[in-house]
Protein backbone atom coordinates (compact mmCIF):
# COMPACT_ATOMS: atom_id res chain seq x y z
CA UNK A 1 0.00 0.00 0.00
CA UNK A 2 1.27 3.43 -1.41
CA UNK A 3 2.20 5.87 1.73
CA UNK A 4 0.24 8.86 1.69
CA UNK A 5 1.89 12.50 0.99
CA UNK A 6 1.71 15.05 2.70
CA UNK A 7 2.34 19.16 1.18
CA UNK A 8 3.39 21.81 3.34
CA UNK A 9 3.08 25.49 2.66
CA UNK A 10 6.69 27.00 3.32
CA UNK A 11 4.94 30.00 4.48
CA UNK A 12 2.83 29.75 6.51
CA UNK A 13 3.08 26.07 7.38
CA UNK A 14 -0.53 24.72 6.30
CA UNK A 15 -1.33 21.50 5.44
CA UNK A 16 -2.38 19.59 2.58
CA UNK A 17 -3.69 17.04 0.61
CA UNK A 18 -2.61 17.82 -2.45
CA UNK A 19 -0.34 19.85 -4.49
CA UNK A 20 -1.53 23.33 -5.80
CA UNK A 21 0.15 26.25 -7.05
CA UNK A 22 -1.54 28.93 -4.22
CA UNK A 23 -2.21 28.13 -0.66
CA UNK A 24 -5.27 28.89 0.28
CA UNK A 25 -4.16 29.45 3.98
CA UNK A 26 -1.82 32.52 3.44
CA UNK A 27 -2.10 33.07 -0.32
CA UNK A 28 1.67 32.53 -1.60
CA UNK A 29 2.33 31.49 -4.84
CA UNK A 30 4.68 28.24 -5.53
CA UNK A 31 5.20 27.60 -1.99
CA UNK A 32 3.55 24.33 -1.36
CA UNK A 33 6.24 21.46 -1.27
CA UNK A 34 6.09 17.40 -0.54
CA UNK A 35 7.38 16.05 2.42
CA UNK A 36 7.82 12.33 3.18
CA UNK A 37 6.13 10.64 6.15
CA UNK A 38 8.37 8.92 8.23
CA UNK A 39 8.88 5.62 7.38
CA UNK A 40 10.77 4.82 10.93
CA UNK A 41 10.85 5.43 14.73
CA UNK A 42 9.25 4.82 17.81
CA UNK A 43 5.61 3.37 17.32
CA UNK A 44 5.83 3.52 13.83
CA UNK A 45 5.79 -0.14 13.51
CA UNK A 46 4.42 -1.39 16.95
CA UNK A 47 6.43 -2.09 19.88
CA UNK A 48 9.36 -3.89 17.99
CA UNK A 49 10.05 -0.37 16.51
CA UNK A 50 14.21 0.88 16.46
CA UNK A 51 13.80 2.93 19.26
CA UNK A 52 15.93 6.26 20.01
CA UNK A 53 18.94 7.22 22.56
CA UNK A 54 17.64 8.84 25.50
CA UNK A 55 17.86 12.21 26.00
CA UNK A 56 19.89 13.76 29.01
CA UNK A 57 17.53 16.00 31.23
CA UNK A 58 18.84 19.33 32.65
CA UNK A 59 17.65 21.08 35.43
CA UNK A 60 16.21 24.62 34.92
CA UNK A 61 17.59 26.25 37.76
CA UNK A 62 21.13 25.70 37.14
CA UNK A 63 22.71 29.05 36.34
CA UNK A 64 23.91 29.45 33.19
CA UNK A 65 26.76 32.07 32.28
CA UNK A 66 26.20 34.70 29.83
CA UNK A 67 27.35 34.31 25.80
CA UNK A 68 30.30 36.03 25.39
CA UNK A 69 30.62 39.17 23.30
CA UNK A 70 32.84 41.01 21.12
CA UNK A 71 31.94 44.61 20.82
CA UNK A 72 33.05 45.98 17.26
CA UNK A 73 33.43 49.69 18.45
CA UNK A 74 30.64 51.08 16.60
CA UNK A 75 28.19 51.81 19.46
CA UNK A 76 24.96 51.77 17.51
CA UNK A 77 25.74 48.66 15.94
CA UNK A 78 26.42 47.13 19.26
CA UNK A 79 23.39 48.21 20.44
CA UNK A 80 20.81 46.47 17.79
CA UNK A 81 23.12 42.93 18.39
CA UNK A 82 22.04 42.83 22.19
CA UNK A 83 25.79 44.13 23.19
CA UNK A 84 28.18 42.94 20.61
CA UNK A 85 28.77 39.72 18.58
CA UNK A 86 28.19 36.29 20.08
CA UNK A 87 29.97 33.47 18.93
CA UNK A 88 28.27 30.48 17.02
CA UNK A 89 25.20 33.04 16.36
CA UNK A 90 23.49 33.31 13.36
CA UNK A 91 21.94 36.81 12.63
CA UNK A 92 19.94 37.71 9.37
CA UNK A 93 20.00 41.40 7.95
CA UNK A 94 17.45 42.30 5.14
CA UNK A 95 16.62 45.52 3.65
CA UNK A 96 15.68 47.37 0.47
CA UNK A 97 17.80 47.30 -2.99
CA UNK A 98 20.25 49.94 -2.53
CA UNK A 99 20.11 51.31 1.25
CA UNK A 100 23.43 50.03 2.50
CA UNK A 101 23.32 46.34 3.54
CA UNK A 102 26.44 45.72 1.63
CA UNK A 103 28.51 48.97 3.10
CA UNK A 104 27.51 48.04 6.80
CA UNK A 105 28.07 44.55 6.71
CA UNK A 106 31.56 45.60 4.12
CA UNK A 107 32.32 48.20 7.57
CA UNK A 108 30.94 45.82 10.60
CA UNK A 109 33.56 42.81 8.82
CA UNK A 110 36.72 45.58 9.27
CA UNK A 111 35.68 46.85 12.44
CA UNK A 112 35.70 43.14 13.95
CA UNK A 113 39.00 42.36 12.31
CA UNK A 114 40.45 45.02 13.99
CA UNK A 115 39.14 43.57 17.00
CA UNK A 116 41.12 40.72 16.52
CA UNK A 117 38.19 38.81 14.78
CA UNK A 118 39.66 36.68 11.98
CA UNK A 119 36.92 37.59 9.42
CA UNK A 120 35.74 36.07 5.96
CA UNK A 121 33.32 37.81 4.02
CA UNK A 122 31.58 35.85 0.89
CA UNK A 123 29.83 37.65 -1.85
CA UNK A 124 28.07 35.84 -4.16
CA UNK A 125 26.55 39.16 -6.00
CA UNK A 126 29.97 41.18 -7.00
CA UNK A 127 33.51 39.82 -7.63
CA UNK A 128 36.34 40.19 -5.02
CA UNK A 129 37.58 43.03 -7.16
CA UNK A 130 34.22 45.11 -6.66
CA UNK A 131 34.11 44.24 -3.11
CA UNK A 132 38.07 45.74 -2.57
CA UNK A 133 37.21 48.69 -4.73
CA UNK A 134 33.73 49.65 -2.31
CA UNK A 135 36.27 49.01 0.69
CA UNK A 136 39.25 51.40 -1.01
CA UNK A 137 36.13 54.06 -1.27
CA UNK A 138 35.14 53.41 2.43
CA UNK A 139 38.62 54.13 3.61
CA UNK A 140 38.88 50.14 4.65
CA UNK A 141 42.05 49.50 2.32
CA UNK A 142 44.25 47.59 4.68
CA UNK A 143 41.76 45.79 6.51
CA UNK A 144 42.11 42.14 7.45
CA UNK A 145 39.15 40.74 5.56
CA UNK A 146 39.52 37.93 3.96
CA UNK A 147 37.40 38.14 0.35
CA UNK A 148 35.58 35.30 -1.47
CA UNK A 149 33.21 35.70 -4.67
CA UNK A 150 31.35 32.17 -4.66
CA UNK A 151 28.28 30.65 -4.98
CA UNK A 152 28.55 27.06 -4.78
CA UNK A 153 27.61 26.56 -1.11
CA UNK A 154 29.95 22.85 -0.72
CA UNK A 155 32.91 25.02 -1.59
CA UNK A 156 32.47 27.64 0.21
CA UNK A 157 31.62 25.64 3.51
CA UNK A 158 34.66 23.34 2.58
CA UNK A 159 36.70 26.25 3.13
CA UNK A 160 35.50 27.88 6.09
CA UNK A 161 35.94 24.36 7.41
CA UNK A 162 39.99 24.63 7.16
CA UNK A 163 39.65 28.31 7.77
CA UNK A 164 37.74 28.00 10.69
CA UNK A 165 36.63 32.03 11.22
CA UNK A 166 35.55 33.76 13.83
CA UNK A 167 33.15 35.66 11.79
CA UNK A 168 31.48 35.20 8.27
CA UNK A 169 29.78 37.45 5.98
CA UNK A 170 27.54 36.12 3.21
CA UNK A 171 25.95 38.43 0.73
CA UNK A 172 23.54 36.94 -0.15
CA UNK A 173 21.68 34.05 0.78
CA UNK A 174 19.42 34.16 -2.33
CA UNK A 175 22.70 33.55 -4.62
CA UNK A 176 24.02 30.25 -2.58
CA UNK A 177 23.59 27.61 -4.49
CA UNK A 178 23.77 23.72 -3.66
CA UNK A 179 23.83 21.23 -5.82
CA UNK A 180 21.88 18.40 -3.93
CA UNK A 181 18.78 20.51 -4.15
CA UNK A 182 17.12 20.61 -7.83
CA UNK A 183 15.83 24.10 -8.17
CA UNK A 184 17.50 27.41 -9.60
CA UNK A 185 19.35 29.82 -7.06
CA UNK A 186 17.21 31.81 -4.92
CA UNK A 187 14.16 29.76 -5.19
CA UNK A 188 12.28 28.55 -1.53
CA UNK A 189 13.76 25.09 -1.90
CA UNK A 190 17.66 26.76 -2.48
CA UNK A 191 17.31 29.49 0.17
CA UNK A 192 16.05 26.94 3.15
CA UNK A 193 19.04 24.55 2.28
CA UNK A 194 21.53 27.08 2.25
CA UNK A 195 20.27 28.60 5.65
CA UNK A 196 20.08 25.45 6.81
CA UNK A 197 23.68 24.98 6.04
CA UNK A 198 25.21 28.04 7.40
CA UNK A 199 23.32 27.81 10.64
CA UNK A 200 24.44 24.45 11.34
CA UNK A 201 28.45 25.80 10.17
CA UNK A 202 27.80 28.56 13.00
CA UNK A 203 26.73 25.85 15.55
CA UNK A 204 29.24 22.82 14.75
CA UNK A 205 32.10 24.94 14.56
CA UNK A 206 31.51 28.41 16.89
CA UNK A 207 31.67 30.99 14.14
CA UNK A 208 29.65 33.84 14.29
CA UNK A 209 27.61 34.03 10.53
CA UNK A 210 26.23 36.92 9.03
CA UNK A 211 23.13 36.58 5.93
CA UNK A 212 22.33 38.80 3.74
CA UNK A 213 18.82 38.40 2.59
CA UNK A 214 16.70 40.47 0.18
CA UNK A 215 13.02 41.55 1.11
CA UNK A 216 9.70 41.33 -1.03
CA UNK A 217 7.97 44.63 -2.24
CA UNK A 218 5.34 44.12 1.10
CA UNK A 219 9.07 44.68 3.27
CA UNK A 220 9.65 40.91 3.91
CA UNK A 221 12.37 39.31 4.02
CA UNK A 222 12.20 37.12 0.72
CA UNK A 223 12.06 33.24 0.94
CA UNK A 224 10.37 30.70 3.48
CA UNK A 225 9.83 32.55 6.76
CA UNK A 226 10.85 29.03 8.13
CA UNK A 227 14.71 31.13 7.40
CA UNK A 228 13.65 33.65 10.19
CA UNK A 229 13.19 31.16 13.14
CA UNK A 230 16.36 28.90 11.93
CA UNK A 231 18.53 32.12 12.59
CA UNK A 232 19.15 33.83 16.22
CA UNK A 233 19.02 37.66 15.15
CA UNK A 234 16.51 39.23 12.77
CA UNK A 235 17.79 42.92 11.50
CA UNK A 236 15.95 45.52 8.67
CA UNK A 237 17.86 47.89 7.32
CA UNK A 238 15.40 50.51 6.45
CA UNK A 239 15.39 54.13 5.24
CA UNK A 240 14.18 56.46 2.35
CA UNK A 241 15.98 56.61 -0.51
CA UNK A 242 15.60 60.39 -0.46
CA UNK A 243 17.02 60.72 3.44
CA UNK A 244 20.08 60.53 4.40
CA UNK A 245 19.42 58.44 7.51
CA UNK A 246 18.79 54.31 8.20
CA UNK A 247 17.67 52.36 10.67
CA UNK A 248 19.02 49.20 11.53
CA UNK A 249 16.16 47.56 13.75
CA UNK A 250 16.32 44.46 15.60
CA UNK A 251 12.69 42.65 14.91
CA UNK A 252 14.05 39.12 16.57
CA UNK A 253 17.37 39.16 19.14
CA UNK A 254 17.77 35.62 21.01
CA UNK A 255 20.86 37.15 22.77
CA UNK A 256 19.49 40.96 23.78
CA UNK A 257 15.95 43.15 23.46
CA UNK A 258 14.00 43.39 20.23
CA UNK A 259 12.96 46.06 19.08
CA UNK A 260 16.28 47.93 19.86
CA UNK A 261 17.50 50.36 16.68
CA UNK A 262 20.93 51.86 15.48
CA UNK A 263 20.82 54.88 13.82
CA UNK A 264 23.53 56.01 10.99
CA UNK A 265 23.56 58.79 8.21
CA UNK A 266 24.99 57.86 4.57
CA UNK A 267 27.84 60.05 3.71
CA UNK A 268 30.28 59.72 1.19
CA UNK A 269 32.51 58.05 3.23
CA UNK A 270 30.55 54.90 4.18
CA UNK A 271 27.93 55.01 7.11
CA UNK A 272 28.55 56.81 9.90
CA UNK A 273 26.63 56.21 13.21
CA UNK A 274 24.21 59.29 14.85
CA UNK A 275 24.45 59.34 18.67
CA UNK A 276 21.39 61.48 19.00
CA UNK A 277 19.22 60.98 16.40
CA UNK A 278 16.27 62.85 18.35
CA UNK A 279 18.45 65.97 17.73
CA UNK A 280 19.01 64.94 14.23
CA UNK A 281 15.58 63.90 13.37
CA UNK A 282 14.03 67.30 14.48
CA UNK A 283 17.60 69.01 13.58
CA UNK A 284 15.38 71.04 10.14
CA UNK A 285 12.59 71.93 12.52
CA UNK A 286 11.87 75.72 12.62
CA UNK A 287 9.53 77.94 13.91
CA UNK A 288 6.13 76.00 14.54
CA UNK A 289 3.40 75.30 12.44
CA UNK A 290 -0.16 74.20 11.22
CA UNK A 291 -0.03 70.75 11.08
CA UNK A 292 3.66 69.52 13.03
CA UNK A 293 3.58 67.92 15.96
CA UNK A 294 6.41 66.42 17.75
CA UNK A 295 6.19 62.71 19.05
CA UNK A 296 8.37 61.38 22.34
CA UNK A 297 8.36 57.85 21.28
CA UNK A 298 10.56 54.38 22.86
CA UNK A 299 12.39 52.64 20.13
CA UNK A 300 13.73 49.60 21.90
CA UNK A 301 15.33 50.89 25.33
CA UNK A 302 15.98 54.41 24.09
CA UNK A 303 13.68 57.71 23.71
CA UNK A 304 13.87 58.90 20.40
CA UNK A 305 11.92 62.23 19.48
CA UNK A 306 10.66 62.79 15.74
CA UNK A 307 8.33 65.23 13.88
CA UNK A 308 4.86 63.84 12.35
CA UNK A 309 3.53 66.28 9.71
CA UNK A 310 0.37 66.46 8.25
CA UNK A 311 -1.41 68.24 5.41
CA UNK A 312 -5.52 68.39 4.69
CA UNK A 313 -6.37 69.52 2.05
CA UNK A 314 -9.78 69.74 -0.56
CA UNK A 315 -9.90 66.26 -2.63
CA UNK A 316 -10.34 68.16 -5.88
CA UNK A 317 -12.57 65.09 -8.18
CA UNK A 318 -14.39 64.19 -4.60
CA UNK A 319 -12.26 60.85 -4.23
CA UNK A 320 -10.40 62.07 -0.92
CA UNK A 321 -7.08 60.47 -0.75
CA UNK A 322 -5.43 58.94 2.31
CA UNK A 323 -1.59 58.71 2.31
CA UNK A 324 0.95 57.95 4.90
CA UNK A 325 4.58 57.79 5.22
CA UNK A 326 6.44 56.27 8.19
CA UNK A 327 3.31 54.88 9.93
CA UNK A 328 0.69 52.59 9.97
CA UNK A 329 -2.31 53.39 7.36
CA UNK A 330 -4.87 51.35 9.48
CA UNK A 331 -4.03 53.35 12.18
CA UNK A 332 -4.15 56.52 10.51
CA UNK A 333 -7.53 55.76 9.39
CA UNK A 334 -8.82 54.53 12.88
CA UNK A 335 -7.59 58.14 14.12
CA UNK A 336 -9.67 60.10 11.68
CA UNK A 337 -12.98 57.61 12.22
CA UNK A 338 -12.69 58.48 16.02
CA UNK A 339 -12.25 62.41 15.08
CA UNK A 340 -15.33 61.88 13.20
CA UNK A 341 -17.37 60.09 15.44
CA UNK A 342 -16.76 61.27 18.50
CA UNK A 343 -15.22 64.78 18.22
CA UNK A 344 -17.84 65.66 15.18
CA UNK A 345 -14.95 66.70 13.42
CA UNK A 346 -15.68 65.38 9.34
CA UNK A 347 -12.70 64.52 7.23
CA UNK A 348 -14.87 63.30 4.62
CA UNK A 349 -13.94 65.17 0.92
CA UNK A 350 -10.45 65.96 2.34
CA UNK A 351 -7.53 64.45 1.15
CA UNK A 352 -5.34 63.73 4.17
CA UNK A 353 -1.29 62.93 4.14
CA UNK A 354 0.77 61.98 6.87
CA UNK A 355 4.62 61.75 7.49
CA UNK A 356 7.05 60.90 9.86
CA UNK A 357 10.50 63.59 8.90
CA UNK A 358 13.85 61.66 8.63
CA UNK A 359 12.52 58.42 7.42
CA UNK A 360 11.82 56.70 10.81
CA UNK A 361 9.19 54.32 10.84
CA UNK A 362 6.87 54.31 13.94
CA UNK A 363 5.25 51.51 15.21
CA UNK A 364 4.29 52.16 18.72
CA UNK A 365 0.34 52.91 19.44
CA UNK A 366 1.35 56.09 21.89
CA UNK A 367 2.08 57.68 18.40
CA UNK A 368 -1.85 58.13 18.42
CA UNK A 369 -2.09 61.20 19.90
CA UNK A 370 0.58 62.82 17.83
CA UNK A 371 -0.47 61.97 15.10
CA UNK A 372 -4.60 63.33 15.81
CA UNK A 373 -2.65 66.11 17.09
CA UNK A 374 -0.81 67.28 13.59
CA UNK A 375 -4.22 66.28 11.62
CA UNK A 376 -6.16 68.69 14.24
CA UNK A 377 -3.35 71.36 13.78
CA UNK A 378 -3.16 71.01 9.94
CA UNK A 379 -7.04 71.01 9.75
CA UNK A 380 -7.55 74.25 11.95
CA UNK A 381 -4.38 75.70 10.68
CA UNK A 382 -3.48 76.39 13.95
CA UNK A 383 0.54 75.34 15.50
CA UNK A 384 0.74 73.42 18.28
CA UNK A 385 2.43 75.99 21.52
CA UNK A 386 5.90 76.09 20.68
CA UNK A 387 8.15 73.58 22.49
CA UNK A 388 5.20 70.97 22.85
CA UNK A 389 5.81 67.21 22.91
CA UNK A 390 2.71 64.71 22.32
CA UNK A 391 2.16 61.07 23.00
CA UNK A 392 -0.72 58.83 24.31
CA UNK A 393 -2.49 55.96 22.92
CA UNK A 394 -6.33 56.67 21.88
CA UNK A 395 -8.74 53.99 21.82
CA UNK A 396 -11.86 53.57 19.61
CA UNK A 397 -14.07 54.94 22.83
CA UNK A 398 -11.70 58.31 21.82
CA UNK A 399 -9.98 58.29 25.21
CA UNK A 400 -6.39 58.80 25.92
CA UNK A 401 -5.07 56.05 27.40
CA UNK A 402 -1.37 55.55 29.72
CA UNK A 403 2.00 54.32 27.88
CA UNK A 404 4.86 53.08 29.63
CA UNK A 405 8.23 54.67 30.62
CA UNK A 406 6.60 58.11 30.63
CA UNK A 407 9.42 59.40 32.44
CA UNK A 408 12.05 58.28 29.73
CA UNK A 409 10.39 60.05 27.22
CA UNK A 410 9.44 63.58 29.23
CA UNK A 411 13.34 63.23 30.35
CA UNK A 412 14.83 63.47 26.29
CA UNK A 413 12.23 66.47 25.49
CA UNK A 414 13.64 67.52 28.73
CA UNK A 415 17.19 67.24 27.28
CA UNK A 416 16.03 68.97 23.95
CA UNK A 417 14.63 72.26 25.26
CA UNK A 418 10.76 71.21 25.14
CA UNK A 419 9.20 72.55 28.38
CA UNK A 420 5.64 71.37 27.62
CA UNK A 421 3.52 67.94 27.26
CA UNK A 422 0.62 66.74 26.08
CA UNK A 423 -0.10 63.44 27.86
CA UNK A 424 -2.09 60.61 29.23
CA UNK A 425 -4.03 61.61 32.38
CA UNK A 426 -1.99 60.27 35.60
CA UNK A 427 1.49 60.93 33.63
CA UNK A 428 4.32 62.29 36.29
CA UNK A 429 6.86 65.11 35.80
CA UNK A 430 9.87 64.08 35.87
CA UNK A 431 11.84 65.36 39.64
CA UNK A 432 14.92 67.19 37.63
CA UNK A 433 13.55 70.03 35.11
CA UNK A 434 11.06 72.55 34.36
CA UNK A 435 8.58 70.53 32.45
CA UNK A 436 4.33 71.54 32.18
CA UNK A 437 2.07 68.72 31.58
CA UNK A 438 -1.45 68.80 29.69
CA UNK A 439 -2.77 66.08 30.85
CA UNK A 440 -5.83 65.12 28.37
CA UNK A 441 -8.49 62.35 29.08
CA UNK A 442 -9.80 62.17 25.33
CA UNK A 443 -9.66 63.53 21.49
CA UNK A 444 -12.55 65.81 22.63
CA UNK A 445 -10.56 67.48 25.12
CA UNK A 446 -7.72 67.73 23.02
CA UNK A 447 -9.38 69.19 19.90
CA UNK A 448 -11.68 72.16 22.09
CA UNK A 449 -8.93 72.84 24.84
CA UNK A 450 -5.83 72.87 22.34
CA UNK A 451 -7.25 74.48 19.26
CA UNK A 452 -10.73 75.15 19.81
CA UNK A 453 -12.38 73.01 17.33
CA UNK A 454 -15.56 70.88 17.74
Amino acid sequence: MAKPLSFTCTECGAAHAKWSGRCEACGAWNSIIEEKPLSSGPGARGLGARRGHAVALEPLADETPPPPRTECGVAELDRVLGGGLVPASATLVGGDPGIGKSTILLQAAAAFARRGLSTVYVSGEEAAAQVRMRAQRLGLGQAQVALAAETNLRDILTTLDAERPDLVVVDSIQTMWLDNVESAPGSVAQVRAAAHELTNFAKRRGSAVILVGHVTKEGQIAGPRVVEHMVDTVLYFEGERGHPFRILRAVKNRFGPADEIGVFEMTGHGLSQVANPSALFLADRGEPAPGSAVFAGIEGTRPVLCEFQALVAPAPHGMPRRSVVGWDAGRLAMVLAVLESRCGIPFSGLDVYLNVAGGLRIGEPAADLAAAAALLSAREDAALPAETVVFGEVSLSGAVRPVSQTENRLKEALKLGFCKAIVPPGSNAPASGDMALMPTADLAGLAGGVFGAG
